[in-house]
């Protein structure tokens, strides 16, 4: 079986090897767009046990967090290790406007698909512009006359 042979990727295991595993979470990559009135993030997760995955709000930061693990023969000489195992964490501060109790998510082909719906009060609305004699007879109080110019 041949391999490509990558000095970047190499030298990239070697580093974690004589400074350590990578410690921490790795962070998912993930797109963000807008659809409508709501948000949609898609993070990809492959590989990982959807009963791993934990999505939580705590006032306007959605965290997302993952745990994959991965099992090996017992006695299998690696020739190639590449895919990552462990946790895995983004967080997104969601700002104003959002509705986070109608957040929803769904995990499907390994991605993760968080749907997250705008706010009603943020939501995009016409304002009627009046003219300005319109605006002139709305000031007027009830009782007194008004005065055309």
């Amino acid at each position: 079986m041949a391999l490509n042979f990558d000095p970047f990727r190499e030298l990239d295991r070697m580093t974690d090897t004589l400074l350590g595993a990578r410690q921490g979470p790795r962070v998912m990559p993930m797109d963000l767009y807008r659809e409508g009135d709501h948000y949609v993030l898609a993070a990809d997760l492959p590989g990982i046990d959807p009963g791993s995955v934990d999505i939580d709000v705590d006032g306007q930061l959605l965290t997302i967090r993952a745990e994959r693990t991965l099992g090996a023969a017992e006695g299998a000489k690696w020739i190639a290790r590449e895919r990552q195992a462990g946790s895995f964490l983004r967080q997104l501060n969601l700002g104003q406007g959002i509705d986070v109790e109608k957040i929803a998510a769904n995990y499907t082909n390994g991605v993760l698909s968080v749907t997250i719906p705008v706010s009603e009060r943020a939501k995009p609305r016409k304002i009627e512009v009046a003219s300005g004699n319109e605006q002139e007879s709305l000031t007027v109080k009830e009782g007194q006359k008004s005065v055309d110019a």
